[in-house]
Formats: C-alpha cells, sequence, structure tokens
C-alpha cells in the first residue's frame, strides 16, 4: 500500500489494556506478561515513525517503510491503507554455496490494474537489458551481482529511493558519475583541502 496506515484508537486501547492478545494470540503458550506497546510496537519500528501521544497512538507515514511490524503486532488496530498495489523485486537465486537468496528490491510500489502497462515496462526493460548484457545460461541476479544493482536501475529507468538500501554502508548500489561531480574526476587536491579542513 502507499497511503497512511489505518488507525483504530479504540483497538490500540484495548491492546494497552489487555483486551485483545497481540500477535493474534501466536504467542499465547506462555505468560508473556502485560502487553507493552511501547516495548513491544514502538520501540521495535526499523525507522522510529510510531509514538504514543497521550492515549493516541501516531504514526509519521512519510518515514514509514511498510514493514509490517506494528500491522502483525496489532492486527485489530491497524490495517493497510487503501491505494494498494505490488512491489517488484529482481535477481532471486538459490545458488549450492551460499543457499537461497531473496530478490532485491526494484519497485516498492507499483499499480496492479489491468491492463497492467506500467508493471509490463518494468519487465520488458528488464528482459532488454538482460538480453543485451547477460551472458549464455547466466540468470538475471547472477547479471545483476556480475555489473551492479545501478546498472539494472539505469535500464529500468528507475530512479534511486531510500528503499533500495538493505543497511546503511553494506550494499552501496548507488554510485556517482564523473559528470555528476563538480569538476569531475581530475581535482585539484589542494584546493579540495582548503574547503575541507581535517
Amino acid at each position: 500500500w502507499k497511503d497512511d496506515i489505518k488507525i483504530d484508537q479504540e483497538a490500540v486501547q484495548a491492546y494497552v489494556g489487555g483486551e485483545f492478545p497481540s500477535n493474534g494470540g501466536a504467542h499465547s503458550g506462555r505468560d508473556w506478561g502485560p502487553f507493552d506497546i511501547q516495548k513491544e510496537v514502538i520501540d521495535l519500528c526499523p525507522t522510529d515513525c510510531m509514538k504514543m501521544e497521550g492515549n493516541t497512538l501516531k504514526i509519521d507515514n512519510k518515514e514509514c517503510t511498510r514493514c509490517m511490524h506494528c500491522i502483525n503486532v496489532m492486527p485489530r488496530a491497524l490495517h493497510i491503507g487503501d491505494d494498494r498495489g505490488a512491489s517488484i523485486l529482481a535477481g532471486a537465486k538459490a545458488p549450492i554455496l551460499d543457499g537461497a537468496q531473496m530478490g532485491s528490491l526494484l519497485v516498492p510500489f507499483i499499480k496492479v490494474e489491468e491492463p497492467y502497462d506500467e508493471i509490463k515496462e518494468v519487465i520488458e526493460s528488464i528482459w532488454d537489458w538482460w538480453m543485451e548484457e547477460g551472458k549464455n545460461r547466466e540468470r538475471l541476479g547472477e547479471l545483476m551481482k556480475r555489473q551492479g544493482f545501478q546498472r539494472l536501475l539505469e535500464a529500468t529507468g528507475i530512479d534511486p529511493v531510500p528503499q533500495h538500501v538493505k543497511e546503511p554502508r553494506s550494499n552501496p548500489y548507488i554510485f556517482w558519475k564523473e559528470d555528476e561531480v563538480p569538476g569531475g574526476w581530475d581535482r585539484d587536491i589542494n584546493e579540495y583541502r582548503k574547503h575541507h579542513q581535517r
């Protein structure tokens, strides 16, 4: 979904008050103590986009990455929005030595409506890139690993977004090109250091 998470504030209070079991009752085989919304939901939000103001749960939807943790913990109180679509992942593979690997997120949100032209455009651009650059018997995931995720973004015409980053500093998919850097690659290091002292 693309729009805001729907919140039923009365149901939130029912969870806080212990009327509804968290996680849909999935962890009911043991006494975990009373439900703590701060510890079990808000503190576990990967982007810290949630907070309680008095008895009201607030979500900064601009910061939400749609991980669905909060929805899974409080399914009666939180629901996905109405602007629904799909995400497109590419390059999943199951090599014998490395084990199964999930695909990389290519399109965080795309509408799924007939005649599906937006989806077809993405798939056809991937096909074109793979047919042009792929080696004999090479799968898409292997081509992505060999040439890099940035080349896939360029081939599909998709702009880089924060959702493309799996975790900070571990998969630098986006690199500067020489024409995007003021002065290009050939810069005077002494001139640079005048403005950037250690």
